[in-house]
């Protein structure tokens, strides 16, 4: 979004460490009454002279407390998508807190916390895009954000595949490995086709994307839906076919479960894909 939106000084500023991995970013949209209803939040950010001063609470906000810039969305006018415009919030500017780490079901190796403002002041040169750009700024990263979610989908559930597919041929049962059942031979055929349907569609979308084409949003939408219910899908028959060993935390098919089930609801519930696409293909 820096990238994509900021002007040569906050490129400077900001893209070599975050490049490097020396600094992390994080994006701050959602909040605890607006989640996807994007265009409904309430942080204020009001101006005084060359400073906005921003006063609202983000939820949800992955890597909170550990990122050094946060991209965060604040209504600078009007009710709606039109009144919001994106800051560029460094981790010591004051006023800035944090909640404390919350409790999850997966995707524990990384923070999930609440941005706190609370009377933030930002130079105004810190505005990303100039006022009133928020939103879809916002939106066209969700694009990316979506294809991402949805690879991590893929890769998740490939890794779970792989080992089921040699623990089905490690595993007898009756005198047989289980890799000899039909039942086995045909979830396995489900699984490994249902993905490279997942994988080419994910490639698609990316095309489309960096093609700027003017359909990409439904097909980032198409792609991270199917891919994403898909990952799940196939890490949990994975988990199925390592019968109660995969329940275990020993051999981490439970973890990929886990971890998979919330990308469902990351970068837009599903059911939200399914309304962009809906309504992009009556519309056309």
């Amino acid at each position: 979004m820096i990238d994509a939106y900021g002007d040569d000084a906050q490129r400077e500023r900001w893209l070599p460490g975050l490049i490097a991995a020396d600094d992390l970013g994080a994006y701050c949209l959602t909040e605890p009454g607006a989640g996807s209803d994007a265009a409904a939040i309430t942080t204020s950010a009001i101006r005084h002279g060359d400073t906005y001063v921003l006063t609202g609470v983000k939820q949800f906000i992955s890597g909170a407390g550990e990122a050094s810039v946060y991209v965060v969305m604040a209504r600078t006018g009007e009710p709606g998508a039109r009144g919001i415009s994106a800051f560029l919030v460094p981790a010591d500017a004051p006023g800035l807190s944090f909640g404390p780490d919350e409790k999850k079901m997966g995707w524990n190796a990384q923070p999930t916390r609440q941005v706190v403002l609370d009377e933030v002041p930002v130079p105004a040169a810190n505005l990303l895009g100039g006022e009133g750009r928020g939103f879809s700024i916002a939106m066209s990263a969700l694009d990316g954000g979506r294809l991402n979610i949805a690879a991590c989908s893929l890769g998740g559930a490939r890794w779970a595949m792989e080992r089921a597919v040699a623990y089905v041929h490690e595993r007898f049962t009756f005198g047989d490995p289980l890799a000899e059942k039909q039942s086995v031979v045909f979830a396995v055929a489900d699984m490994a086709t249902e993905l490279e349907a997942a994988r080419l569609l994910v490639h698609s979308a990316a095309e489309h994307l960096d093609a700027k084409d003017p359909d990409a949003a439904t097909r980032c939408a198409m792609a991270k839906r199917f891919a994403t219910d898909v990952g799940f899908r196939v890490a949990n028959e994975a988990l199925q076919l390592h019968g109660g060993y995969g329940y275990l935390q020993d051999y981490g098919i439970e973890k990929v479960v886990r971890d998979l089930r919330v990308h469902q609801i990351l970068e837009g519930t599903n059911e939200i894909m399914r309304l962009i696409v809906g309504r992009s293909v009556l519309a056309a």
